[in-house]
């Protein structure tokens, strides 16, 4: 059993604070959270919500009908209070009090506040309504009262969810606690202590949202970690900033969103011609140029793989949870540097802000392998042809007397420019090599639901939670089905896929695209191609329950 709750409001009034209140306190009552927010690109008014689902078991998505609204104005009544469940109820300041209203709870919000020394307190005392909504204690707020606020306000917050907690009485049955650690946190998150766990030690960007949230996460570790981060003047510095770092042996890292990887494609060549190891976050927003700056879209999978001109090895990773970004980060900067390559971490908007519990990392799991070479045949051969096509890795200053030279130019073994014709093939070839070496590390998508089912749905990055409850929801309706959702997109992973689409009737791509990216993707690799699509590309990420009613629809 779960709760649903949206804190809506304009920006401004308090949204954010009254919902990471609300996270925080039902952490520690130890309950599963999943947390997702829809926010406009504007400092002051709009209209900005987040949902807050809270429940007993693990939940891996939104879900589309509200127990409760919080409503700190007219305009998230209006949107939202058709979406209430048949026990929903809304609660709100009398002033918005509409004038038929039977399941409304509406109280002096505004008033109370103003009584208690600021009208910015009223999102306070409607969190205090509701945790006495939902039965629980005020004592499991005190101390997110003390991390949240500071100590110049906290006495006046804590009246004010007092008072809020005071003007109601329990309406929802009690949920029971989850009895084993969880810890919360948000896809950039996850991604910024990946790279703290691989060892990354300098991180440079130019702040665009949606990945901005990993630049801040790293920046407030920089004094516990001594992680450089550096805040550049744009994309194509902040690019090459982390590319001069890998250059002189430091793990580095850079992230941006779409409008910004525009910019580092000529820097991703770079990385390509000199076989520099980088790992690249692109958390995805819908395009093109500005497009929605705060929503979310899978619409850079085909230009992630086919970024920069000329041909040259790359990996690309799909991060799906909160959980697999750290992992795969971590993984991201071994791959990097074994293979010499770029590597790209494809997020979006919604893994990359929604919070979820999950269980604690396990670093245990996480290996350093840097594959530097320590010594060199001399005289040192940057570009050695060898049959991997990887070559010695010196650090610059490591070896005396050897220099490590790199250049954009096509160039020969020791690093020296050429327009060889032979020269040219031998390099080409050395670099393309390496794909038949990442091809054996790449790692099968996860798979859901029955074994051969008749309907497979397939999906990428992101869509995973919302694709899992979805064949949860269909299998208990007695429809056989599964999905494979991708993680490592390229070099493209064939076994499962070949395996499952073998005895399926219909194969379903499920995407946050307008073209069907993943299924054009499956098609040039492996000649399967899907029967049907589910796409949605408003900006607003899919829910389990859009794609059951959209895969009813299309069979």
């Amino acid at each position: 059993m779960d709760y649903n709750v949206l804190v809506g409001g304009a920006a401004g009034q308090g949204v954010d604070t009254l919902a990471k209140l609300l996270e925080q306190i039902l952490k520690k009552n130890n309950f599963e959270i999943f947390s997702n927010k829809d926010y406009m690109s504007r400092v002051r008014g709009g209209h900005n919500f987040t949902q807050i689902r809270f429940g007993e078991s693990p939940l891996y998505s939104q879900r589309d009908d509200l127990d409760l609204v919080i409503a700190l104005d007219m305009t998230t009544v209006n949107n939202h209070r058709a979406r209430l469940s048949t026990s929903g109820k809304l609660l709100g300041d009398v002033s918005l009090r509409p004038e038929l209203d039977a399941d409304g709870i509406w109280l002096p919000l505004k008033q109370t506040a103003k009584a208690l020394g600021s009208p910015l307190l009223e999102g306070t005392v409607a969190a205090g309504a509701a945790l006495k909504l939902f039965a629980l204690q005020l004592a499991s707020a005190e101390p997110v009262l003390e991390s949240i606020f500071q100590a110049a306000i906290r006495a006046s917050n804590h009246q004010a969810l007092e008072a809020g907690f005071n003007m109601v009485e329990s309406v929802f049955p009690t949920l029971e606690p989850v009895n084993e650690h969880r810890i919360m946190l948000n896809g950039n998150q996850a991604i910024g202590l990946g790279a703290l766990a691989a060892g990354c030690c300098f991180y440079a960007a130019y702040p665009m949202t949606p990945s901005t949230g990993i630049m801040n996460y790293l920046a407030a570790k920089m004094a516990e970690t001594k992680i450089v981060v550096e805040q550049a003047e744009d994309e194509i510095a902040a690019i090459n900033m982390a590319l001069g770092a890998s250059y002189a042996g430091v793990r580095s890292m850079t992230g941006t969103s779409g409008g910004g990887f525009s910019l580092m494609v000529e820097a991703l060549g770079l990385a390509g011609i000199t076989e520099t190891p980088l790992v690249i976050a692109e958390i995805q927003r819908p395009g093109p140029a500005t497009g929605l700056p705060t929503r979310t879209e899978q619409g850079d999978l085909k230009f992630v793989i086919s970024a920069a001109q000329g041909e040259f090895p790359r990996m690309v990773i799909a991060l799906r949870n909160p959980q697999d970004a750290f992992y795969q980060t971590a993984r991201a900067f071994n791959l990097a540097e074994q293979f010499q390559i770029p590597v790209i971490l494809l997020g979006d908007q919604y893994v990359g802000d929604y919070y979820q519990t999950i269980p604690p990392y396990d670093f245990s799991k996480i290996t350093i392998e840097r594959h530097l070479s320590t010594e060199a045949t001399k005289p040192y051969r940057r570009y050695a042809l060898t049959e991997s096509g990887i070559s010695p890795r010196l650090v610059p200053g490591r070896c005396a007397g050897e220099i490590v030279l790199a250049d954009s130019d096509e160039h020969t073994e020791f690093g020296h420019i050429t327009e060889s014709a032979t020269v040219r093939n031998a390099m080409v070839r050395k670099r393309l090599q390496k794909l038949k070496l990442l091809e054996a590390e790449v790692e099968e998508p996860w798979f859901f639901g029955q074994s051969e089912p008749e309907v497979l749905l397939v999906a990428w990055g992101s869509t995973a939670g919302p694709v899992r409850e979805a064949v949860e929801t269909m299998r208990q309706a007695g429809i056989s089905v599964g999905a494979l959702v991708f993680g490592d997109v390229y070099p493209f992973p064939s076994r499962s896929l070949k395996q499952q689409a073998a005895t399926a009737k219909h194969i379903i791509n499920v995407e946050q695209n307008a073209t069907g990216q993943l299924a054009a993707l499956m098609r040039d690799e492996t000649l399967i191609a899907c029967t049907e699509s589910v796409l949605k590309y408003d900006g607003r990420a899919m829910s389990g329950g859009y794609i059951v009613s959209r895969v009813k629809e299309v069979l």
